[in-house]
């Protein structure tokens, strides 16, 4: 038993003097007491500009099925295929002879009910003609004013004009076809100006904007970019897609573009210079967000506001000056007041664009 008890005393001093080596240094240092080694990168005011892309269809600004309004003969047609024209002109002559026939007579007899009336109106003032009986004449003379503006309107019908300025589409039919008002002869649209309509999913509601800059792409033509900008954002929210649809409009003076086009777009908005912060410099500590700024070779653990996030960064609206460094890598090491060093400062450069695709 002798033997025993010093190697026990020399294995329990050494177990002590291990157990004493192995403790942390306070402060949040190293085992030496040394510095702890940390990334970090500046905050810096950057131009953001937000950016949606997606697929849309070309549409006319103004498109229509030239029908006519009756039914008759096509006497003559006035318009090539292809052909521009402008508003009011003349495009299609109807043959009209039994309607000018019922306008006459409608005529005819609207002028015998006047006259009938205007003398039996002259008798009134001796009694010769009771109240009730002028009063039916003048009826008479109103109905048949009425059947003359009806036969003049069914005249006018059987000449077709251009609604509005635009380009003729193909014929359909030829001189001499029997129409009725379900039959299209052809087809007018004004392509002056393009109207993009695409959709936008609901979370990028914030970002949309009437008078937003678009620039749209067109496999036709690979190398040409067409610029134009948001006219209107429907109302309602589509409840299958929760998307909401957007329309463009494009100017397309030489008429390049077409109706029922695929084009894809791109929209643009700059929101101006903000301050920006690294994503993984954020602490978050329940409800509340941290960041540890180094100054002086000093972590400084301090409270931020966030704003909007973007991929690989987050808004700082308050918290937060330009051109302080905020530790990237290391922040599960420090804590409020930690010596730190680094090894070199990172500075972000150029424009952050949200990658929205």
């Amino acid at each position: 038993m002798r033997k025993t008890v010093p190697f026990v005393i020399t294995l329990a001093l050494i177990a002590l003097s291990t157990g004493c080596d192995d403790q942390p240094a306070k402060g949040g240092q190293g085992a030496l007491g040394g510095a702890i080694k940390v990334v970090t990168q500046k905050v810096e005011l950057q131009a953001v500009v937000d950016e949606i892309q997606a697929l849309g269809t070309a549409n006319a600004n103004e498109s229509i099925e030239i029908q006519p309004r009756v039914s008759s003969l096509i006497e003559r047609v006035m318009f090539e295929e292809g052909q521009l024209v402008d508003k009011g002109d003349l495009l299609v002559e109807l043959e009209n002879s039994e309607i000018v026939a019922g306008l006459a007579l409608a005529e005819a007899s609207l002028s015998e009910s006047r006259s009938l009336y205007s003398r039996s109106k002259s008798l009134a003032n001796t009694q010769a003609i009771s109240v009730s009986n002028l009063e039916q004449l003048l009826a008479q003379v109103q109905v048949d004013e009425a059947q003359v503006e009806a036969a003049k309107a069914r005249l006018s019908n059987t000449v077709i004009r251009a609604p509005f300025s635009g380009r003729i589409g193909l014929r359909r039919v030829s001189p001499g076809s029997f129409v009725s008002n379900s039959t299209i002869i052809t087809t007018l649209d004004d392509v002056s100006t393009i109207k993009l309509d695409f959709s936008v999913p609901e979370t990028f509601l914030t970002v949309l904007s009437e008078g937003m800059k678009i620039t749209a792409y067109s496999l036709v033509y690979p190398d040409r970019v067409f610029s134009g900008s948001v006219a209107s954002i429907d109302t309602r929210l589509d409840p299958v897609t929760r998307a909401v649809q957007v329309r463009a409009i494009i100017p397309n003076n030489d008429g390049a573009l077409k109706p029922g086009m695929f084009m894809s777009v791109d929209l643009r908005r700059e929101r101006g210079n903000q301050l920006l912060a690294p994503e993984q410099s954020i602490v978050p500590e329940g409800s509340r967000q941290f960041v540890y700024v180094v100054a002086d070779g000093v972590a400084e653990k301090r409270a931020v506001q966030l704003g909007r996030r973007i991929p690989g960064f987050v808004v700082i609206s308050s918290g937060l000056e330009a051109g302080e460094a905020v530790i990237t890598e290391g922040t599960h090491k420090v804590r409020d007041g930690s010596q730190v060093e680094e090894p070199g400062t990172v500075s972000a450069q150029g424009n952050v664009r949200p990658d929205t695709t």
